[in-house]
């Protein structure tokens, strides 16, 4: 049904992942390690589409103050970038985070829990810069008809380990159908707009090098008489 609300480009997603959350192999390590996002891996369906991340999407994105929190709320915070106590590393699988549990209540309980399986998976909350719009057929789910790719994040504002993930969500700029429909004509009009322009330059280039061979065959005419 694609009659629901939806979020718009610049607006604050929430994406999670079905990769575990670690700690490392030292009984008594309090090193917390997982991956907020990965690359190339489709989505479960949002609404009409799935959604992958481009592996240069995170090439030019802000992340210069990222928190690591519990379930992404902020009075439950473990390590800060600003506080150069939070790792943030892109790799080729994606972006994977890193800390050492602070010694605190919620570092305790969250030690204790991933030891009990409680905690298992990694989100991450960000905006986006660039994205792209294919049709697509999903031979899982007829319903869904389309691919979104995010090509661009403009901005990381956390990774979060997390209690029950779920892959599509928001917590700011709810929209209607129409709007986030609009995102799309407009990505793709661009790409269109680029293509024509690309075939113009071509079109240009190719009437002045038949323009060149011309004279140069003239030229060449006269010396020859």
């Amino acid at each position: 049904m694609k009659n629901r609300n939806n979020i718009k480009e610049g607006d604050l997603e929430i994406r999670s992942f079905e990769l575990p959350v670690e700690l490392r192999a030292d009984e008594n390590s309090r090193t917390v390690t997982g991956y907020a996002a990965v690359f190339e891996k489709l989505s479960k369906p949002i609404y009409w589409f799935r959604e992958k991340i481009d592996k240069k999407a995170f090439d030019q994105a802000d992340t210069t103050d990222v928190v690591a929190v519990l379930n992404h709320d902020n009075n439950v915070i473990f390590a800060r970038t600003e506080a150069k106590n939070l790792k943030l590393t892109i790799d080729k699988r994606g972006l994977k985070y890193e800390f050492e549990a602070p010694n605190t209540t919620a570092g305790n309980d969250l030690i204790e829990n991933i030891r009990l399986g409680n905690i298992t998976k990694s989100s991450f909350a960000f905006t986006v810069r660039k994205v792209a719009w294919e049709d697509f057929e999903d031979s899982e789910n007829k319903e869904i008809d389309e691919l979104r790719n995010i090509l661009e994040i403009k901005k990381v504002y956390d990774v979060s380990p997390v209690i029950r993930p779920a892959y599509p969500d928001a917590n700011v700029g709810l929209r209607s159908l129409d709007e986030f429909k609009a995102e799309r004509d407009m990505a793709r009009q661009k790409n269109e707009d680029e293509t024509t322009k690309e075939t113009e330059i071509e079109k240009q280039n190719k009437i002045s090098r038949s323009k060149r061979e011309r004279i140069i065959r003239i030229r060449q005419n006269e010396i020859n008489l």
